[in-house]
């Protein structure tokens, strides 16, 4: 981009990315198998006294894995897409973490951030986009992947994420960059589970709320997660984004 101008992304879907109207039905829960996580992260903006990408076990449970982690009595029905080869592989770098979070599965894709947020029963700005920039270095050789977290209907500053993290500047992934780079097609783009693990940058203002809900490896499905748990499990840097 290198305008100097945010990039406008209120009315971009944070699990599909795309701008037009769509329809939305009930919602299906499901509890995901495995144990439960135990660590304790703190929500404040700068990530309190916890590191970035420091292992997270040994840690007592928190308020968190009460409010996402218990399982559903609803069952799955046909619209359950955990066996998906796409939404497995994150569920499983989230319990190889410790977290077994809820999942919703939508049956039908939604367009919009504000559409999500009415599926989901919460607001836009409760919503984790998942963000795939590129950035070209100045002496031609390959991109390389930036995965932004930004809270949903936010506008995304480009050069100002990339004057804080000294990168080049930076524009939007190409589809084909990103099947590459994340191994998800663009819609359900995830934050863990990438077959490139990207540099990654965590939108503070998500700190804000107890619980967010990011894709979850197809543009059907999503996790309850924390802005806390983005930090761990991405080692991501926590920045203002707009």
């Amino acid at each position: 981009m290198g305008c100097g101008q945010p990039v406008q992304y209120s009315n971009v879907c944070s699990i599909c990315l795309k701008t037009s109207p769509c329809r939305t039905g009930p919602v299906k829960s499901s509890g995901v198998s495995g144990s439960v996580g135990a660590s304790s992260f703190p929500s404040r903006r700068s990530g309190g006294d916890h590191t970035p990408g420091e292992p997270s076990s040994g840690r007592p449970p928190t308020a968190y894995a009460a409010l996402v982690s218990a399982p559903t009595n609803e069952p799955s029905g046909e619209h359950d897409r955990s066996e998906h080869p796409s939404v497995a592989r994150v569920l499983d770098v989230l319990r190889s973490h410790g977290h077994t979070p809820e999942i919703r599965h939508l049956p039908d894709a939604v367009r919009t951030a504000a559409a999500a947020a009415e599926a989901l029963g919460i607001t836009p700005a409760e919503i984790a986009n998942s963000l795939v920039f590129a950035a070209d270095p100045a002496d031609g050789s390959p991109a390389t992947p930036l995965l932004v977290l930004s809270s949903g209907g936010h506008k995304v500053d480009l050069v100002k994420i990339a004057e804080a993290l000294d990168l080049p500047p930076l524009r939007r992934a190409t589809p084909e960059e990103v099947r590459s780079w994340t191994g998800f097609a663009i819609g359900g783009v995830a934050p863990v589970g990438h077959l490139q693990p990207p540099r990654t940058v965590v939108d503070v203002s998500l700190a804000r709320f107890a619980v967010v809900w990011a894709a979850a490896g197809h543009s059907h499905s999503v996790f309850a997660t924390t802005y806390a748990d983005l930090i761990t499990l991405t080692g991501g840097t926590p920045l203002e984004v707009v």
